[in-house]
């Protein structure tokens, strides 16, 4: 599906008409069900995979780790972005899937709430969160580890209706 641009033709709904960032009004809007998926990955050497997949790491489970960091940081985004509303999150769900080929780690979450705004900020911070734990986890083993690709993925839900990115 094509990407689509925001209802306001490419305003920033956080500035207002004098130039200073606001939050957005979200009060007349109606509670909708929405849902986002946002993904990034985590690169290494194979060696250090390996050292995640064993279970050996110093520090202890890296990937069951940043599965909870990363729910925990979708769970607190409105404290971490100044702007965000404090959402009450129906689901959360991280999924960090090892790949031989990249090699490294790919990581996907899935936020979805029921209510008056998206939660595309939650998923991203879920996904950037759990990359930087498995970091934090090896970084002693392999400094050079790299986080790429984070972006959103898809966006179901409210008035804009459905996003999803091109492959």
């Amino acid at each position: 599906m094509a990407r689509k641009a925001s209802k306001g033709g490419g305003a920033l709904t956080h500035i207002d008409s004098s130039g200073e960032a606001r939050m957005v009004d979200v009060s007349e809007k109606p509670a909708t069900e929405r849902t986002a998926v946002a993904e990034g990955r985590v690169v290494t050497t194979k060696a250090t995979l390996e050292l995640i997949l064993s279970g050996n790491a110093k520090k202890g489970d890296v990937l069951g780790t940043a599965r909870i960091a990363g729910i925990v940081a979708a769970k607190r985004t409105s404290e971490l972005i100044p702007l965000c509303h404090p959402l009450a999150l129906s689901k959360v769900t991280v999924d960090i899937t090892p790949d031989k080929k990249l090699p490294g780690c790919l990581v996907r979450a899935t936020v979805k709430v029921t209510g008056p705004t998206g939660v595309e900020m939650e998923a991203l911070t879920a996904v950037s969160v759990a990359c930087l734990t498995i970091y934090d986890m090896i970084k002693a083993v392999e400094r050079g580890v790299r986080i790429e690709g984070i972006h959103l993925v898809e966006k179901l839900g409210g008035k804009s209706g459905h996003y999803r990115a091109k492959p």
